[in-house]
Parts: C-alpha cells; sequence; structure tokens
C-alpha cells in the first residue's frame, strides 16, 4: 500500500510553486507529519508533511522544477521489499560461517609471537631513533638556514625606511618581486606602489564563476519584481518629506527601558513608537488607509500594519493584525516573532496576507533618504531612515539634535497632497512628544 505526496492548497491565487528542496531522498523512511519537502511559491517557503508512516519510494518532481497545485511529488510505501533493500549489496559475497569462526581461532594461535616480536622490534626501533636523532645533520643544517634567513632579514630591514616597511608588513610583499631604484640597491615606497599597481588583487568572484554569472531568480524575487512594478503602472505615485526630531522618543526609551524589559520581557524599539504614530493619523485621514478597487474606494476600518524585513531571499512584508488594539508591549513582541520567522522562511500565506498600510526601515541599513514604493493595493508606505546628530535651529538657537528624515509615498489618485503632508506632520509630532500617544491626540 502506498500514499501519494501532492502539492497542497497553496493560498488565494497561487496555483503553482517551484521545488526549492527535498529534505528526504528515495528509500529514506519517514514517519506521519515529517516534512519532507519544500515548496517555493511566490510569498512563501511551504513545507509538505507526510501522510504516512513509510518509505520514499518514488521521486517525481526534482528540485527545480514547477508544479501545480494536486500535483504528485512522490510516493511513499508503507514498506520495502527485501530484493530492494539487498540491492546494493548483490555484488558482496557473503562470508561462510565457518570461515569466520575458524578466523579467530588462527590468530589465536599465532598472537602471542607476533605480539612479542613486535614489541621487542618496537621497541629497538624506537631505542634506535631515540640516540640516533640527536647525532642526525639535518637539525643541523635547519639551523643553519634559519640562521641564513634571518641574517638576510636583519640585513633587508636594515636597508628599508620605516614607511616601506610598514608598508611591506600590511600589504605582505614579498620583497624578491621587488626591483629597487634607490642608491645602494634601496627599496623606496614608489617601488612599492609600482608594484601593487602592476599586480592589483584578482576578483575573487571573477576567479570562481568567472566574467559572468547567471541565476535564475527565485519565485519570491519574481513576484517581489512583479509587484513593484506594477504598483509603478498603476499607481500615481508621489512622496513627501519630513524630518524628525528623535530626542523625545531617545529620552524615554533610556529612562523606561530597564522597567519595562523586566515586565514585558523584550526591549522597547522604536517601531512600537511609529506603529502607535502611524495607527492614530490613519484614523485623522483615512483615505491613506484605503484602496482603489476598479471605479470604487474602500475604506478600512482596521489597521493592520505591514512592516518590511529583509532576508537572504529577498524583502518580505508580514503584517501586524489589528494594531490599533495592540500595546507597545505586543507590539515589539510581534514584530519579534514574525521577523524570526522570515529569517526562518517559515511565514505562512496569513502572515503576509491583509495589510492596509506599510512601514519600510532602510534606517537599519544606513539610509539617509529615500523614496519608498507602494505595496500594492494598499495607498501609502511610511519610510524610515537612519537617526543622524544634526545641527537645528530652536529658539533662535543652534542645537545639535538626532534627526530622522521620514518619506511618505502615497497613490495621488485617491489621496491628495494636503491630507499626506497633515498625515506625515501629525506622526512627526506624535513621535516628537510621544505622550501625545497615550492621549490619543
Amino acid at each position: 500500500m502506498s500514499e501519494k505526496i501532492l502539492v497542497p492548497v497553496l493560498g488565494e491565487s497561487i496555483t503553482e510553486a517551484t521545488v526549492s528542496k527535498w529534505l528526504k531522498k528515495q528509500g529514506d523512511s519517514v514517519i506521519a507529519d515529517e516534512a519532507v519537502v519544500e515548496l517555493e511559491t511566490d510569498k512563501v517557503n511551504l513545507e509538505v508533511p507526510a501522510s504516512t508512516h513509510g518509505v520514499i519510494s518514488e521521486i517525481n518532481a526534482k528540485e527545480g522544477d514547477t508544479v501545480e497545485v494536486g500535483a504528485v511529488l512522490g510516493v511513499i510505501s508503507d514498506s520495502v521489499k527485501e530484493a530492494d533493500i539487498k540491492k546494493p549489496q548483490e555484488n558482496e559475497k557473503p562470508t561462510p560461517t565457518k570461515s569466520i569462526e575458524k578466523e579467530p581461532k588462527k590468530i589465536k594461535e599465532i598472537e602471542p609471537e607476533v605480539t612479542q616480536n613486535d614489541n621487542v622490534i618496537n621497541l629497538e626501533i624506537e631505542k634506535k631513533t631515540e640516540q640516533s636523532q640527536p647525532i642526525e645533520e639535518e637539525p643541523l643544517i635547519l639551523t643553519e638556514e634559519v640562521k641564513e634567513k634571518s641574517t638576510e632579514t636583519k640585513k633587508t630591514n636594515s636597508v628599508l625606511s620605516p614607511a616601506v616597511r610598514k608598508m611591506v608588513a600590511e600589504k605582505n610583499i614579498d620583497l624578491e618581486q621587488v626591483s629597487p631604484s634607490g642608491k645602494d640597491g634601496r627599496i623606496l615606497k614608489g617601488d612599492l606602489i609600482g608594484l601593487m599597481g602592476a599586480n592589483p588583487t584578482p576578483n575573487p568572484r571573477k576567479a570562481q564563476y568567472g566574467e559572468e554569472e547567471r541565476i535564475k531568480m527565485s519565485r519570491l524575487r519574481q513576484t517581489i519584481a512583479k509587484r513593484l512594478k506594477e504598483a509603478q503602472d498603476n499607481a500615481a505615485m508621489l512622496t513627501t518629506f519630513n524630518e524628525v526630531d528623535m530626542s523625545g522618543i531617545m529620552s524615554m526609551r533610556k529612562e523606561n527601558q530597564e522597567d519595562f524589559q523586566s515586565r514585558y520581557g523584550i526591549k522597547l524599539g522604536f517601531m512600537s513608537f511609529f506603529v502607535k504614530a502611524c495607527v492614530v493619523a490613519l484614523k485623522l485621514y483615512p483615505a491613506i488607509n484605503a484602496e482603489v478597487e476598479g471605479q470604487e474606494i474602500v475604506y478600512k476600518n482596521y489597521y493592520n500594519v505591514s512592516f518590511a524585513v529583509g532576508t537572504e531571499k529577498g524583502l518580505v512584508v508580514p503584517v501586524l493584525r489589528n494594531a490599533d488594539e495592540m500595546s507597545f508591549a505586543d507590539i515589539e513582541k510581534e514584530i519579534k516573532n514574525l521577523s524570526e520567522k522570515a529569517k526562518n522562511s517559515t511565514l505562512t500565506i496569513e502572515d503576509l496576507q491583509g495589510g492596509t498600510f506599510t512601514i519600510s526601515n532602510g534606517g537599519v541599513y544606513g539610509s539617509m533618504l529615500s523614496t519608498p514604493i507602494l505595496n500594492p493595493p494598499q495607498s501609502g508606505v511610511l519610510g524610515m531612515h537612519n537617526i543622524v546628530e544634526r545641527p537645528v535651529v530652536q529658539d533662535g538657537e543652534i542645537k545639535i539634535k538626532p534627526i530622522m528624515y521620514l518619506a511618505l509615498s502615497y497613490d495621488h489618485r485617491i489621496i491628495d497632497g494636503k491630507d499626506s503632508v497633515s498625515f506625515l506632520k501629525t506622526v512627526k509630532e506624535n513621535l516628537e512628544d510621544p505622550r501625545r500617544l497615550f492621549l490619543n491626540i
């Protein structure tokens, strides 16, 4: 009896996937619910479990193959024929039982003599070796070589200037390859620069992969490219900017970090402040939480805030559901949970669907300013950037403040400039005075 390994239902509007990796080989034993193959969809990686105990007897789809929902990936058999198990051993001749029994007896008869002789021989060899080693000429030759080399090094170093000596040490330059141009055969700094220019360090990727590399785009990367291009083609995208003084948040975090962490078991980050500030602003300017659907505008009266996470395979955007009902601690915990799932490729389809507004933090990579692109079908995305101490004029005086540039990209089809600017100004005000977040103003 056997069970087929089928491509499961992959989620809304997803009809096919790519076989990313087989976790088991043909002939391997599996147990029920054990992951046997990994599929890559447009949005997430999905592990397909075994439906029963048994042995993988067939693999019908190779790694890299595109498969549709319901396709047969392989077969699990509840048993394996003895002939199949013995196939790898057919060419091996079994040793008769009688000969196996006799062998130990023969060994036992000659073992004492061999052991004794070996011990005597080994002892004699060891003694001769120990006695002969100090008398051999090889150590003397090696010592002379070391002396000669050290003498040569001292002579060479003595004619090198401090600058040249430093460059030789830092760049690990072989002095035998250098043609000295100085007086009395001295090596000058220009000689080293000329050598370094003539022999540039080769590109290791070029040496390994050649002039060009061609790698097939992953399904996730193809989806990212497609959706981003659709955002540019289908939306009237515009970006407005502002700056925010982060000293208020930084001060609050510093004063309350220890108490917050001891009570909730997680650090208080910046993202929870931004999520809260955005939710307050979204309630005031509902068009930014809406989307275009045909000839209609769909206003969302719930606040599912997506946040961008960079992984090795590409950018994913998990969702904080009902962010308006979450506390600071809830937000920080869920962000940590979803970020770990993203990095481990364990996000589900549900983790990525249903967002109404997106926050992208390019500041973690050092970005000063950017124009974030929309995450369709959403109509707004907020770009965070790195915090830099900048001179600002406050009360007629120049002061140094930790400043972050903010960028709001929006769909100009349904969001006017007035709403977009006012939205960003509200976010700025709530971040600069975080006490406002607790008053919901």
